[in-house]
């Protein structure tokens, strides 16, 4: 590190130069690197998933992509034929292809009542685009409006598109995101420092983030990558780049306090916290690494580009930002120079306490952990529920809530379309199955030898009844011969390939980053114990969310809508990619100065009180900061993105109080002299 913090003071100019060059370039293809972004899920080798392509590929329409329910109420006494016929033309005259069926078709669309009925329109989507029904819905809503108005009825357009579309406020953007983000972050940087130097973490920040941008641009001429990686790149990276930038200003402060000059203050703390970031960047970067190891497309996008973020952070803080400090010199302390001394009197008296009573700490703060972790025992995966998407509001909620209220079934939004050569039997087949509200599969829906039936549960396919419905359903269908497909087998089919390779990427990361931080910290047991900690912290933050979003603790509150009654099926493994690392940082930066400090004083407690004094109110602020950029995140509309952002939010929250203020210094303590013990190596100092 000391020849790389060299290179940086003699080629401080050069360094400047090329990192705003690389800004510049990132700045230039930021838009286009969004506009080239995939909306789509595929799972090849899935039969979900290939059905659907089939399907799609066939019939022009339907598949993965859910129908747009058109739901029709009766001002008079009963809807009959004449009404759906005269409907379903002026539905036909605005969508061109696709697929259509009418109650008049199929009695299961009709309520028992004969007061409310259901048109299922399968437009042909536009490929490719974050809403395939994007340039036909409002097509389809002024024709539901004028027939309406002919035949006596009330219509409203609702369906997984039309609440899309109609549950809120919009998107903002990323660029309006990270600027939440970074507003919140520079207010703390200022409270931190009270100078300039408040600055120089988010200059380093957005090089980071444009440079990663401009090599996400790259990324997406070769292979697709997920719209969501956007918001990750931005917010994540935000809050990662000032992370690491903060724990070397830091350093780099304490060093000029302590007598040395600019450049040697440079060289030290690029020495020291340089090596703690070096480390901590690396764990983050092996974990999302792992997801590229995944048979999910979309994961693997979000594991390539995720990985960047960390490595890219890195960087700028071991290169542009000690270069910053070089140029920039004594302007930095404008308006006025706070003091240089790291050392909190708070976190001295938490650690002090820590301390003195490690068993009580230990045991307490571990119950804590265990009763936060509780819930996760009940964790469901699936998308999020109707009633969590209509609790927004809007025409076509209510449109939805007529429709469950008529008992016309939940599932009609995420029908299960059956691909077979024998309709007759297949509607027998699957008709019969327990929870099952309805069939529908008319003779228009045939091309050549292959007809697709239709196949509604009772219960919303987003709860447990209606997944456990759905399954059985395609249980059924696959064993008289036909092909299943749909939303639900497509999410089925997801949920299969990534929690049946979990595992094995679960303990890849395990053993990497033990050895990993086993070099960082020269000890065996200091990583076996941070290893522990963050399974704790990563099972209380999933029993928080599990609380919140899938029981519906607080949601109202937070987010103004109703629980998802499921967790999305692929926030767990992200949010174990991106946390485990993350909260790593935490444990490297704080038992990489406890160590530090034993090597000066030989005793593990006064090490341990010191290295809490003096890394605490650095990890809070960086908690802080990134804890801001998932609040960020947490205003993207996808409700999956919502439930991503609020684990992550909780999982640094959760370890940078409960886990890094308490239960680690507390362990630290108990152990003593074996904290340092390494197979063949006699430890630094005696205790």
């Amino acid at each position: 590190m000391t020849v790389l913090a060299r290179f940086v003071v003699r080629h401080r100019w050069w360094i400047i130069v090329c990192w705003a060059f690389l800004a510049v370039a990132g700045g230039f293809a930021a838009p286009r690197a969004t506009n080239a972004l995939s909306y789509e899920g595929s799972l090849p080798g899935r039969s979900g998933y290939e059905t659907n392509q089939e399907i799609l590929a066939k019939f022009g329409s339907g598949g993965e992509n859910a129908p747009v329910v058109l739901a029709v109420t009766a001002r008079g006494e009963r809807l009959g034929p004449p009404q759906a016929a005269r409907i379903a033309a002026a539905v036909e005259a605005v969508r061109p292809g696709g697929r259509l069926v009418t109650w008049q078709q199929e009695p299961d669309l009709l309520a028992a009542d004969g007061r409310t009925g259901v048109l299922l329109v399968y437009p042909r989507p536009l490929p490719g685009a974050p809403e395939p029904y994007a340039r036909v819905l409002p097509s389809l809503e002024a024709a539901a409006g004028k027939a309406g108005a002919a035949t006596g009825t009330t219509l409203a357009v609702t369906g997984q598109a039309a609440l899309a579309e109609g549950g809120g406020g919009g998107d903002a953007g990323v660029l309006a995101e990270t600027l939440f983000g970074g507003i919140g972050a520079l207010i703390v940087l200022v409270l931190v420092f009270g100078s300039l130097l408040a600055a120089t973490p988010l200059v380093v920040a957005v090089a980071s983030i444009l440079t990663t941008f401009l090599l996400m641009w790259g990324l997406t001429t070769v292979t697709d990558v997920s719209f969501i990686v956007q918001y990750l790149l931005a917010l994540i990276g935000l809050g990662v780049a000032i992370d690491y930038a903060l724990l070397i200003v830091t350093r780099w402060r304490e060093e000029r306090g302590r007598g040395a000059g600019p450049e040697e203050a440079v060289v030290r703390a690029i020495g020291t916290a340089g090596r703690a970031v070096l480390f901590s960047g690396l764990t983050v970067a092996i974990s999302l690494a792992a997801l590229i190891a995944l048979p999910v497309p979309f994961l693997r996008s979000v594991g390539f580009t995720g990985l960047l973020i960390p490595l890219i952070s890195v960087v700028t803080a071991l290169t542009l930002l000690p270069a910053l400090l070089l140029v920039a010199g004594r302007r930095l302390d404008w308006p006025h120079r706070r003091r240089s001394e790291p050392d909190s009197r708070l976190w001295r008296g938490i650690a002090t306490v820590v301390v003195r009573h490690r068993w009580v700490a230990a045991a307490a703060s571990a119950v804590v952990l265990l009763a936060l972790a509780a819930p996760v025992a009940g964790l469901r995966l699936g998308s999020p529920s109707n009633d969590s998407v209509t609790s927004a509001g809007g025409r076509a909620a209510q449109a939805l809530r007529t429709v469950q209220d008529a008992g016309i079934g939940d599932g009609i939004t995420q029908p299960v379309e059956v691909l077979t050569r024998d309709p007759a039997r297949t509607r027998a087949v699957v008709g019969a199955v327990d929870g099952v509200a309805g069939v529908a599969g008319p003779q228009e829906w045939r091309r050549g030898a292959w007809s697709v039936v239709d196949v509604w549960t009772a219960e919303d396919p987003a709860t447990a009844e209606g997944a456990a419905a759905a399954g059985r359903v395609r249980t059924a269908a696959e064993d008289s011969g036909a092909r299943v497909g749909g939303l639900p087998a497509q999410d089925a089919d997801f949920v299969d390939a990534v929690y049946g390779n979990a595992w094995w990427i679960a303990a890849i990361i395990v053993v990497v980053t033990f050895l990993l931080l086993a070099r960082a910290l020269r000890s065996v047991v200091l990583p076996l114990k941070a290893l522990l900690l963050n399974v704790l912290s990563l099972a209380a933050a999933y029993g928080v969310t599990v609380l919140i979003w899938q029981e519906g603790h607080g949601t109202e509150f937070l987010f103004g809508q109703s629980a998802s009654d499921a967790v999305t099926t692929w926030v767990p493994v992200a949010v174990f990619s991106f946390l485990f690392g993350l909260s790593m940082d935490y444990e490297v930066f704080l038992l990489s100065r406890i160590r530090e400090e034993y090597r000066l004083s030989g005793s593990t407690d006064r090490a341990t009180v010191d290295g809490v004094a003096r890394t605490g109110r650095l990890i809070t602020c960086a908690a802080v900061i990134l804890f801001l950029a998932f609040v960020s995140l947490s205003r993207v509309p996808a409700t999956d993105v919502k439930i991503l952002a609020t684990a992550l939010a909780l999982g640094i929250l959760i370890d940078a109080t409960i886990v890094r203020g308490v239960l680690a210094p507390a362990l630290v303590a108990a152990l003593g002299r074996a904290n340092w013990w390494l197979p063949g190596h006699r430890g630094d100092r005696a205790e």
